[in-house]
């Protein structure tokens, strides 16, 4: 069963994420902010982390996947960001940070579990 934390500031939709990958037998596991995902992610130790890029607070999805990706207790763990921002510049932050794979708001369910699909696969 795959181990997946969904880090989303916007309850709608985690609410969304969580209801498309109950169907696909996955345990999942929620927080609302980046610093709360990390501090999640270390507890957990998740296959996958979904990761809104563009969240209040302290930093943002892309400093927590940064941080994701330098500890090496969370080495297996995948990292796919969820964002609006789609620029080529965007993207290229995305990769320097660390993120497995980059899927443009609004998503489709199935364009999700393809994508987690894929990052397993890897």
């Amino acid at each position: 069963m795959k181990k997946i934390l969904i880090v989303e500031d916007h309850a709608d939709i985690r609410k969304l994420i969580r209801m498309t990958l109950e169907f696909e037998h996955c345990e999942i596991h929620e927080a609302n902010a980046a610093p709360v995902g990390v501090a999640a992610a270390l507890q957990l130790r998740p296959d996958v982390v979904l990761l809104d890029v563009m969240m209040p607070g302290e930093y943002d999805g892309l400093e927590a996947c940064r941080r994701i990706k330098a500890e090496p207790s969370l080495a297996h763990t995948k990292v796919m960001l969820l964002t609006a921002r789609g620029q080529s510049q965007d993207r290229d932050a995305g990769a320097q940070a660390g993120a497995d794979a980059y899927l443009l708001k609004p998503f489709s369910p199935l364009q999700l579990i393809e994508t987690i699909d894929c990052l397993q696969a890897a």
